[in-house]
């Protein structure tokens, strides 16, 4: 066998959401950070992104995670997390893979009944809570870094649409966020196509019109993806409300999305409909839930801040080998519009 490169990976979705884990073949990372190593491998080694998530070698709804030793003194390990056109800064479903990948690989030792972690994501370190049971993790509970509202009822133009009103909130990833039911959508899987198409005509608007900027750090992305969110019941104390993120290229998040989670959870609270401990159930277009509440408030530069705590679980659905043959014509992968929107 003649590979130039060979990853080895852990195929794992959360809650219906892909995030493959690399846990060997990428070699050492330069950096001090997460942050730093994600910046690294955007700029120097792009082509593993490329060779895992494009095609013919992966699909427009694969994510993946590089596992990284950390510098960090807290760190049990890193990870950065790899999209199919950006790096973000953070993920809770990649989050909730990587931590069930760590345990029930014996890559990190499990113990039962719960297993504690702190991952550093690029984002910062993340507290991990797993339920485990027979070697197998039935629970990941994360506490995200804070989420806070950039702007809250903003007009905003989309050609061809008139005037749409949004939200835009960070996450662990900055969202510009609408209410479906005001576009005439109920979130079901029938519409997801058009979800898609509208939710990229969204974030482009919003990026271009509502200026963003980390106040920590400014080389977080500004917008880059749209979360459309269902109306919010009650239950037995508990808040119960359906949505879906358009990821780029243009696909919904399979499931609940961690970091639109987060971000739902600050604007809930900055427009007080959500209290301190509350529970929070999110739902996903398939149907997928993730439990989320505020554990404490909190600033980020000027912003006012919740901690958000998100909690789903993983499956692991494989083990293998990636390799690239040098001649193999598709070093660098390719994207075709009938699925990617775009090609990228």
């Amino acid at each position: 066998m003649r590979f130039k490169r060979v990853l080895n990976v852990v195929d794992v979705h959360a809650e219906g959401e892909v995030g493959k884990v690399i846990v060997g073949g990428v070699g050492q990372i330069p950096g001090k950070t997460m942050f730093d190593k994600r910046v690294y491998l955007e700029t120097k080694l792009d082509d593993i992104r490329k060779m895992v998530l494009f095609e013919p070698r992966g699909a427009v709804w694969h994510n993946a995670n590089i596992v990284l030793p950390s510098e960090h003194p807290d760190a049990d390990m890193g990870f950065v997390i790899l999209e199919t056109t950006e790096y973000p800064a953070m993920s809770g479903s990649n989050a909730m893979c990587v931590a069930t990948v760590l345990l029930e690989t014996g890559i990190l030792p499990m113990q039962e009944p719960v297993t504690e972690l702190v991952l550093e994501a690029p984002a910062g370190l993340i507290k991990v809570r797993c339920e485990c049971s027979d070697g197998k993790v039935t629970s990941v509970r994360l506490v995200n870094q804070p989420a806070f509202c950039y702007h809250t009822d903003k007009n905003i133009e989309v050609p061809g649409m008139g005037t749409i009103r949004v939200d835009v909130v960070y996450g662990g990833m900055t969202f510009a966020m609408v209410d479906a039911a005001d576009l005439g959508f109920s979130i079901n899987p029938s519409e997801a196509r058009e979800l898609c198409e509208i939710g990229e005509k969204v974030k482009l608007a919003a990026a271009e019109q509502l200026a963003v900027e980390h106040p920590e750090n400014p080389q977080i992305p500004g917008i880059t993806a749209t979360e459309f969110m269902g109306p919010v019941r009650q239950e037995n104390g508990q808040l119960i409300s359906r949505n879906t993120v358009v990821v780029s290229p243009g696909r919904c998040d399979r499931s609940p999305c961690g970091t639109g989670s987060s971000a739902r959870l600050a604007l809930l609270h900055a427009k007080k409909q959500i209290e301190v401990g509350q529970i929070l159930v999110h739902e996903s277009i398939t149907g997928s839930r993730f439990t989320c509440s505020i554990e404490r408030l909190s600033e980020v530069g000027k912003y006012p801040a919740v901690v958000p705590v998100i909690a789903g679980q993983a499956w692991l659905t494989g083990f293998y080998q990636m390799g690239m043959d040098p001649t193999d014509p598709y070093q660098q992968g390719f994207t075709v519009s009938d699925t990617w929107m775009k090609t990228v």
